[in-house]
């Protein structure tokens, strides 16, 4: 690594840490710890929003993904737009009424404590997945371009972003997510600026190039021939479809805007109910065009390797090597010096500003919905704040050792395994959300059911993909089921045998003012 580039990236990361430090003084309770005291504008909200969704996973992945396949998974971002329109209509009021902290205060409401429990249990689960896999990622870039070990480089990035989340709550978040938006914006374009250089052709070229190998289809790598093929149009669930794969998209954006408490917790931060849509169709239109503009980075990567041959890139190419290196090879053999420490910064500022949001997530639900709420009710604040940033710091360890657990994994894209990671970790969620906000029926007898047969399918395609059921069931199951649409069925048999149930159980006479569209008061939002 050049002087340049270390003192780039001294800088960058001393700023963050002031940050946090600077940011302790509106942290001192839970109400400033977690949703900043309900102060935000929306366009600092939606800023945030989009800091957190462009993770390393959209600056390492993405292009990792259509370099070595094509832009099929690029249909699920386009269903943004669709989940936004209506979160925004039917979602927001839910959170905005009453001083709600985390997302999963609605479940107790609507069903009771234990299925509060559960939905808060499940979403934390998944999320240390989640920032497990963003922080392989930058780790993998600063390896390429530090020359250090990736297990050093895991820890370097989970600690600096640990002690400002720790440190500075909710806020510090909000604002190093706008500081590390603009930050990897720019890193992106640079990048880009620097291919369309050194191509003779520039963009041209690109173009034709990429058209000619097929790589601008909505299509997928053959797993028999290993060539790409595009995928067919219509319903199936046997195999990738690009109606199917728009469906994937609209529930993941779905179950990200009704029961991800990262994205809630910020609706609850917001000053007014539409600072919240504003954040949120602000957040729409920068990371439609931002997710579109990483995988057309993805294929010029591909494209300037064809001009100019390289055995490492080859082998990314073919498998041999984990795909993710693709970009961080580039940034490490092909850019000047100082402009490797930019870009650097650029994929840290994409990693940290998802992986603090998450962790200040993390710790919002796991002391809102579980330790205050049934460990140790009745502590002051001071307590809660103190058991909050020991949550938050348990988070970074869990996120440092899935890190770690993930850089000796196999040779799948990670694009391609966050999708179907998603999927499992699902665990119904959407479905029991839906079912509380569009209908007058269920309770917590009713949903328990539904949630058991999700995870119970859930549970099935895992055992399958880990090889745990015999083989003839298992070749029988993968040849009729693709495991992309696990979220999709699962949150389906979750909404159906929750209603199903209720229709045929005694109905239990509840008040259910403001907690279903039917029901909801009268009276304006803040």
């Amino acid at each position: 690594m050049r002087v340049l580039d270390i003192i780039v990236l001294i800088v960058y990361f001393g700023s963050m840490s002031l940050m946090g430090v600077y940011f302790t003084r509106k942290s001192g309770t839970t109400e400033g710890y977690f949703v900043g005291n309900r102060s935000y504008p929306g366009w600092l909200i939606g800023v945030s929003l989009f800091g957190a969704t462009i993770s390393s996973i959209t600056f390492v992945a993405y292009p990792a993904d259509a370099f070595k396949t094509a832009y099929l998974r690029l249909l699920l971002c386009f269903m943004l737009p669709v989940g936004v329109l209506i979160a925004s209509r039917f979602f927001v009021p839910f959170f905005r009424r009453g001083k709600i902290t985390s997302a999963f205060q609605y479940l107790e409401a609507r069903y009771g404590p234990k299925t509060r429990v559960y939905a808060a249990s499940v979403f934390i689960v998944a999320q240390c997945l989640r920032i497990s896999m963003i922080q392989f990622l930058v780790a993998m870039l600063l390896h390429e371009i530090s020359g250090l070990p990736v297990i050093a480089c895991i820890l370097v990035g989970g600690a600096i972003t640990a002690f400002y989340t720790v440190r500075g709550g909710i806020e510090a978040v909000i604002w190093t997510d706008f500081v590390q938006s603009i930050i990897l914006s720019g890193g992106g374009l640079l990048i880009l600026g620097v291919i369309l250089y050194r191509l003779p052709g520039g963009v041209g070229q690109v173009l034709a190039v990429g058209a000619a190998d097929h790589k601008f289809m909505f299509g997928d790598l053959d797993p028999a021939t290993q060539t790409l093929r595009p995928a067919p149009l219509g319903f199936s669930l046997s195999e990738k479809t690009v109606l199917m794969l728009l469906l994937v998209g609209l529930f993941q954006w779905l179950a990200e805007y009704s029961s991800n408490q990262e994205v809630v917790q910020k609706y609850c931060a917001a000053r007014t109910a539409r600072d919240a849509r504003r954040a949120m169709w602000i957040c729409c239109c920068c990371s439609v065009p931002t997710w579109s503009y990483f995988m057309f980075l993805g294929t010029c990567l591909y494209v300037f390797y064809q001009v100019f041959p390289d055995a490492r890139a080859h082998a990314m190419l073919s498998g041999e090597i984990k795909a993710e290196g693709i970009l961080p090879y580039f940034v490490a053999t092909q850019l000047p010096p100082g402009f490797s420490g930019i870009v650097a910064a650029a994929v840290l500022a994409a990693a940290m500003s998802s992986m603090s949001s998450a962790m200040n997530s993390i710790s919002a639900v796991s002391i809102t919905d579980i330790y205050r709420r049934h460990i140790a009710p009745g502590r002051d604040d001071r307590h809660y704040v103190r058991a909050a940033k020991a949550v938050t710091l348990v988070s970074a360890l869990i996120m440092v050792g899935g890190a770690a657990v993930l850089a000796r994994s196999g040779g799948r894209t990670l694009q391609d395994m966050a999708t179907e990671f998603a999927a499992i970790l699902g665990g119904g969620l959407l479905g029991l959300y839906m079912l509380g906000f569009f209908t007058t029926r269920g309770d917590g007898r009713a949903v328990g059911a539904g949630i058991a047969l999700a995870v119970a399918f859930s549970a099935l395609v895992s055992f399958v993909g880990l090889g745990w059921l015999p083989e003839g069931f298992t070749q029988l199951f993968e040849k009729h089921f693709q495991t992309y649409y696990t979220g999709v069925v699962g949150n389906v048999i979750m909404f159906v045998t929750g209603y199903t149930i209720a229709a045929l159980l005694p109905q239990r006479r509840r008040d259910l003012t403001n907690l279903t569209v039917y029901t909801q008061s009268s009276a304006p939002l803040d």
